[in-house]
């Protein structure tokens, strides 16, 4: 089996419970993600120092759409030829709006503005070296959902 790496480090944490790492301002607490290393996104700010947080694994979706034609470079097409797959932009208790691939086989007919999505990880290409993983939006289900409220 080979070694899974994220596509893009230091962005998601794995295992079984991941989530996005973000910041947050000392100065005034402002939320941001991707991690800010420079300077608070709150124009009203002048922080400089960020502490690292994991954001919230649940949202629920803001808008959504498909990708009907394949991205260029530096988009790795994981099939040929290429399959269209769902975007979902998803609102955060925090207040964000954070982008991304919608869970390997849900589509833009699962998906529903208003609707709750959960954080996943799942392999986004495979190069020599192993599997590359990103986080991506999975629909909860209302199976799912009552399943969670009973455990």
């Amino acid at each position: 089996m080979s070694d899974a790496t994220p596509a893009v480090p230091g962005w998601f944490t794995t295992g079984p419970a991941p989530a996005l790492i973000g910041t947050s301002c000392r100065s005034c607490g402002t939320i941001s993600f991707p991690r800010e290393t420079t300077f608070c996104k709150n124009p009203a700010c002048s922080g400089e120092e960020f502490d690292d947080v994991e954001l919230s694994r649940r949202g629920r979706v803001w808008s959504y759409t498909d990708a009907q034609y394949q991205p260029p470079a530096p988009y790795i097409p994981n099939s040929d030829p290429y399959v269209p797959f769902a975007l979902a932009a998803v609102e955060l208790p925090e207040g964000l709006v954070v982008l991304g691939q919608v869970a390997d086989g849900f589509g833009v007919a699962d998906l529903k503005v208003g609707n709750e999505v959960e954080l996943v990880v799942e392999t986004l290409y495979t190069d020599e070296t192993g599997d590359r993983t990103i986080w991506r939006w999975k629909p909860v289900t209302s199976t799912a959902a009552e399943n969670g409220a009973q455990a």
